[in-house]
């Protein structure tokens, strides 16, 4: 634990993206496999399930250090964060801890996670005694599945490479897909280029690392040039996903395999079992990138060529999230398709390299000698010029997308972001959001480096007219990004000043003077939320100080927005 803990500090406690880079470098050359395995594990974002409560954690803190609960909640309020402030305030460890990262996850976790309510005490006690308080903290990260640290995962992962001494992108595909942290696995990781074939193509079910795109800011003739080298298609508004066809391993040799990966890196194949059946179609040696949709087949019209119906939103498509398994006869009002837009990977071989007017041509072969109804070939806009394309994009929400994707014809298929147009890197043209003014009336505290500032607001608007009597104010939206660091520490003073409420250390109930206007993408019906309506990807856009709370909107406006959204017609033609 004294390693990853010296190394969390390091990468925590620098804004240095070259010093991240080697303090991950130096860790994963220095410390034995099994432990980098875990570290590994931790660094690109997984996690383990939560294996002790934050109420058992408490309860057993005041039991051992002695300290009243009511000193804890002050204690935490002034500290901000729950892990740290059990970490200082328990007594010193009595003996040296000698504990390594994997004997800490695969002995204590392990043991806390089997161990029943009330058993969990004298555990936490005796891994406790054995780590000092910055070993503490980071284990209470672990244990309580909130571990975060300043590092992105590509960082980890460029670390890593630089450790192994592979190229980058080889690394991350290396890492991609579900695996088992161990000391051979790890070895693994660090093998050379050629001990093996480079690339994915081979015998196992792993995706390619994903290519993201940037956010297109103004006009796209500035950025991009001419309009002749780009191709664009609809942006679609679903889950991104590759659909993985290999060779298996046993059996004859016409004998495959396929799977289906999110972006997230999570295996949903068994969510979507059409999808699954008709990626068993494909021959074997092929991967292929896209998008899952909830699709209207009925619905009059095409979304271009080829493409019957039209998609659902994405609200369609939520009631199979975090599903194990899914019947699709339980969702008959929402089918899904896969509209593919690139192929990384094709007869066995990698083909991200090649430029995208040959991939697109590979595509399109794929997906017509499959034959599958539920397998669609996301349509290229025949607009001759950017003026044109202004003209689709502006029909976006209307078609259920989110816009324009513009991509270089001659450009890789690439690993993350790239740069920009001159590393022949994706755009994504996104529509204007939809916007509310509402009024801040909860406050929570941050984390990680803004673990002592209110950060996380929770917004309402008026449940009818301001001016009506009884009107109040009903949530309908958390937000936590969009401010600046000045504007953080001036709402950080007014939570603290004009607090009426308050539970614990961490939430506090505010009086409703601030209003904020509020972007998202788009509404749903919801019945987990009060207003009856939940807001996708809401953000703050801007501090409205020139509004008073009496002109923040009221729930009859995001009905206004809602009924819109869902009654416009579908504009003919692609």
């Amino acid at each position: 634990m004294e390693r990853f803990t010296r190394l969390y500090l390091e990468i925590d406690s620098t804004t240095r993206t070259g010093e991240k880079v080697e303090a991950l470098r130096k860790y994963f050359t220095e410390a034995p496999a099994a432990d980098a395995a875990w570290a590994l594990y931790f660094l690109t974002g997984r996690r383990l399930k939560r294996v002790v409560s934050r109420a058992e954690l408490w309860e057993a803190a005041v039991k051992i250090s002695g300290v009243p609960g009511w000193l804890l909640e002050e204690c935490l309020s002034a500290v901000g964060d729950f892990g740290e402030t059990l970490a200082l305030l328990l007594p010193p460890p009595s003996r040296a801890s000698g504990l390594t990262l994997a004997e800490t996850v695969t002995h204590y976790l392990d043991r806390l996670r089997r161990a029943r309510e009330g058993e969990r005490g004298p555990i936490l006690q005796e891994v406790w005694d054995r780590l000092p308080a910055d070993q503490r903290f980071v284990f209470h990260k672990l244990i309580s599945g909130t571990f975060r640290v300043g590092a992105s995962r590509t960082l980890a992962v460029r670390g890593l490479a630089l450790a192994a001494g592979v190229p980058q992108a080889e690394m991350e595909h290396r890492v991609m897909g579900e695996w088992k942290p161990g000391e051979e696995f790890f070895r693994g990781l660090l093998r050379p280029v050629d001990s093996a074939r480079a690339g994915g193509a081979g015998a196992d079910l792993r995706p390619y690392p994903f290519y993201l795109a940037h956010q297109l800011e103004g006009g796209p003739e500035a950025a991009l040039g001419e309009r002749g080298g780009w191709q664009a298609e609809w942006k679609w508004d679903g889950i991104r996903a590759q659909i993985v066809r290999r060779a298996g391993d046993r059996g004859p040799a016409r004998a495959a395999r396929a799977a289906i990966w999110s972006r997230g890196e999570e295996l949903v194949t068994d969510a979507y079992p059409e999808l699954l059946a008709a990626a068993e179609s494909l021959p074997a040696g092929t991967v292929i990138d896209g998008e899952i949709l909830a699709w209207d087949p009925t619905a009059d019209g095409e979304s271009g060529p080829g493409l019957r119906g039209r998609p659902l939103g994405f609200a369609a498509l939520q009631r199979r999230l975090n599903r194990k398994s899914v019947q699709a006869s339980l969702f008959p009002e929402s089918g899904v398709v896969f509209v593919a837009y690139d192929a990384l990977e094709s007869e066995g071989q990698d083909i991200r390299a090649r430029p995208l007017r040959e991939r697109r041509a590979i595509l399109e072969a794929i997906i017509a000698r499959a034959g599958e109804p539920s397998l669609r070939l996301s349509p290229v806009l025949d607009a001759p010029g950017w003026d044109a394309l202004v003209a689709l994009r502006a029909e976006s929400r209307v078609r259920r997308v989110e816009g324009l994707m513009l991509k270089p014809m001659d450009g890789a298929y690439g690993v993350g972001r790239t740069k920009g147009a001159g590393d022949g890197g994706w755009w994504k043209w996104k529509i204007e959001p939809f916007t509310i003014d509402a009024v801040l009336i909860h406050a929570q505290r941050g984390s990680g480096r803004r673990a002592g500032l209110f950060t996380d607001y929770t917004f309402g608007v008026w449940d009818r007219e301001p001016s009506e009597a009884g009107a109040t104010l009903v949530p309908i939206a958390k937000a936590f990004s969009g401010l600046s660091d000045e504007e953080i520490d001036r709402v950080d003073r007014f939570v603290r000043e004009h607090t009426v409420g308050r539970v614990g250390g961490g939430f506090r109930t505010v009086e409703p003077r601030l209003v904020f206007e509020i972007a998202f993408e788009g509404l749903a019906r919801s019945g987990r939320h009060k207003s009856g309506i939940a807001l996708r990807f809401p953000r703050m856009s801007r501090w409205r100080t020139d509004k008073p709370p009496t002109e923040a909107d009221t729930l009859a406006r995001v009905e206004v927005l809602l009924r819109e959204q869902d009654s416009r017609r579908w504009p003919e033609g692609p």
